[in-house]
């Protein structure tokens, strides 16, 4: 057995504890997760009492064990034991923005304050920005993202994912038109797309497979035909995902409808952008026709119920997407417009705003535990790797007190109630990404949580004077 020490940018330490096969010689992690309550997602959706082995990345056992010396053992009794949340729309460059852009709709959010606060950032407040997300996301059970970076210092954001531990998708946001949009963010068509190919070509794969890279045009209203065309060609040929907003506001789609005499998904149709590497956040005002499209070319759909309440945009026609056979998964959005990136609160609003719509049957509770698990993991291209706690699949797990007042008595409500319900972030005892305990009782074991809070604090003072919001 022996530690490695490694020291990453900005000084902060990682130590991890590593051993050795004997034979082998193979260097590999051991984890056991002893007598929780194993919310397994696999096809019968068995619910276990039992442990959970973890060696290396992987689940290699369910069943009964005890840990050897040198391995790390969670006693989880009387905790859900879950895979991991997936969030399949987040933007960690936003994370420093939390609460300066309330009350206002998507384009005067966008354009009197995201927009100036994005183009203000540097190398480091981005990449401090994107690990205070990624602290929040794990301390609240998500092991996975997909992300929309910023126009700029995009190789910030990998470094600090690389940094986190956290499964991430995701790349640079795409800009090169638009109505208000600061010089600081409009890019060329041939830049955008040379420096997303530069990054993929870099970051892709990187960290045990762990990091991916997604094209991230930001929307229709600020990208060309000609950007658009570029990217579904690249997409298709490099089986590249690609990642955007679409239909999310009234003015949004009327500005699309009003340049291409289409509505929003005909126009991405038209565009070659419809198929499963697509994965569209929001998708509140479609047409049955638009509905159509998008369940029969398997478009991911990123369902944003706190956002779009926030924002005042709407409620999406969630029950009868799925009912159309059309996948779905959750996120939280960005920080300033959903004001937290609790994918418990999505979960919860995810069911809740259905139910005055379409009856207290509607969206329930495994239903909506279903979308934050497997619904991701297949928006992430990644279904046969996370989403479910199955041996051979990768190690991202979730370990959930249910000590909380809020969740007594614990005997009076199934574990999808717990977890849809009732669980809060703060619930969250530990999360495991790739094999690797990141977060153990309240603690982060992957950064150095002070410096964040510290360099971050520092990060914002300098955007909000830059963009001149002062």
């Amino acid at each position: 057995m022996y530690f490695s020490l490694t020291i990453h940018k900005h000084g902060i330490i990682r130590i991890y504890l590593l051993r050795y096969t004997h034979d082998k010689n193979e260097v590999f992690f051991m984890l056991v997760i002893k007598n929780g309550t194993l919310v397994t997602m696999n096809p019968e959706r068995q619910i276990l009492q039992a442990d959970l082995l973890i060696e290396d990345n992987c689940i290699t056992g369910i069943g009964e064990f005890a840990a050897g010396a040198g391995d790390t053992a969670i006693n989880a009794q009387g905790k859900l034991v879950i895979p991991g949340l997936i969030q399949t729309h987040v933007h960690l460059c936003q994370t420093l923005f939390r609460g300066m852009a309330d009350n206002l709709e998507l384009l005067d959010w966008l354009r009197k304050r995201i927009w100036p606060l994005e183009g203000s950032h540097d190398e480091e407040s981005i990449y401090y920005s994107s690990l205070s997300g990624c602290a929040e996301l794990l301390r609240g059970g998500t092991t996975a993202i997909i992300d929309m970076a910023s126009v700029h210092h995009t190789e910030s954001v990998f470094q600090a994912v690389e940094l986190a531990g956290i499964r991430y998708l995701g790349g640079k946001c795409l800009m090169n038109k638009g109505e208000a949009v600061p010089a600081s963010l409009m890019d060329t068509t041939e830049n955008a797309v040379q420096e997303s190919l530069d990054l993929w070509q870099r970051w892709d794969g990187q960290a045990n497979g762990r990091i991916h890279y997604a094209f991230c045009p930001r929307f229709a209203v600020s990208c060309s035909d000609e950007l658009l065309r570029s990217l579904a060609a690249l997409s298709r040929q490099h089986n590249i995902p690609v990642h955007t907003h679409a239909s999310e506001n009234r003015s949004e789609t009327a500005l699309i409808e009003k340049e291409h005499g289409l509505s929003n998904i005909n126009y991405l149709e038209s565009l070659g952008l419809c198929n499963d590497r697509l994965i569209l956040a929001h998708c509140i005002y479609l047409n049955n026709e638009e509905m159509k499209i998008l369940a029969e070319s398997k478009t991911n759909i990123v369902h944003c119920p706190g956002s779009n309440l926030k924002l005042g945009s709407g409620i999406a026609r969630i029950p009868e997407l799925q009912a159309m056979g059309a996948n779905i998964s959750l996120g939280a959005d960005g920080a300033p417009c959903n004001n937290n990136l609790s994918m418990f609160m999505e979960m919860r609003l995810a069911s809740l705003i259905q139910k005055p719509l379409h009856g207290p049957r509607s969206m329930p509770a495994p239903l909506v535990f279903a979308m934050a698990t497997l619904g991701g993991a297949k928006a992430l291209g990644l279904e046969k790797e996370v989403g479910s706690l199955e041996i051979g699949k990768k190690a991202d797990i979730a370990v959930v007190s249910l000590d909380g007042w809020h969740h007594q008595p614990v005997q009076a409500a199934d574990v999808y109630s717990h977890l849809v319900y009732q669980a809060q972030a703060s619930d969250v005892y530990a999360t495991i990404v790739d094999g690797r305990l990141l977060m153990l009782n309240g603690q982060l074991l992957c950064l150095d949580e002070n410096d964040v809070r510290t360099r971050a604090g520092e990060s914002v003072s300098r955007i909000i004077q830059y963009a001149g919001l002062i």
